[in-house]
């Protein structure tokens, strides 16, 4: 197995087991809809269920569940071929798409078994509220973010100039 694969593989495995522990920990301890001050005004625990994607997009629309899920496995394919694609040294790029595909997976997982997504991470700044998300949405920022970045800042080897290749 490459090293890449490697990562992938860990950082994927983390990702998610981490997101399926916080959102079970979030339905047991956690009351539907009520509050928990964690960091006054600014960070509350608060269970919540989304049967949209982010920012509760799409919820009130019939199939919701079976399109957000076809869409999910498709953007999986899309991650294993960029890992596939990827040389062996880029281990930062695959273990930005594995925190893309563990939280992508522990979504999915929700939507097949609940139906919903649970969320339960919300932040305040007094009375602006930020939508309630989840470990696996923060991974799949995380991991995105990084992809961008990546994309943004990689080394690019210089264009050759017209008169080095005779044009």
């Amino acid at each position: 197995m490459s090293r890449r694969t490697k990562i992938f593989l860990v950082l994927a495995a983390v990702s998610f087991v981490a997101d399926q522990a916080a959102k079970v920990a979030a339905r047991h301890w956690l009351d539907l809809g009520r509050a928990v001050p964690v960091i006054e005004d600014f960070f509350d625990w608060r269970l919540s269920f989304n049967t949209g994607s982010a920012f509760g997009l799409f919820s009130s629309i019939g199939g919701t569940r079976v399109w957000l899920t076809v869409v999910g496995l498709i953007a999986l394919g899309a991650i294993v071929w960029m890992l596939r694609q990827s040389r062996d040294d880029q281990t930062r790029h695959a273990g930005a798409l594995g925190l893309v595909a563990g939280g992508a997976v522990g979504n999915i997982l929700d939507r097949v078994l609940f139906g919903k997504v649970t969320d339960f991470v919300v932040w305040r700044y007094y009375q602006h509220e930020w939508p309630t998300f989840n470990v696996a949405d923060s991974m799949i920022c995380v991991g995105a973010f990084l992809l961008l970045a990546q994309g943004l800042f990689a080394r690019r080897s210089p264009r050759p100039s017209a008169a080095k290749t005779g044009a």
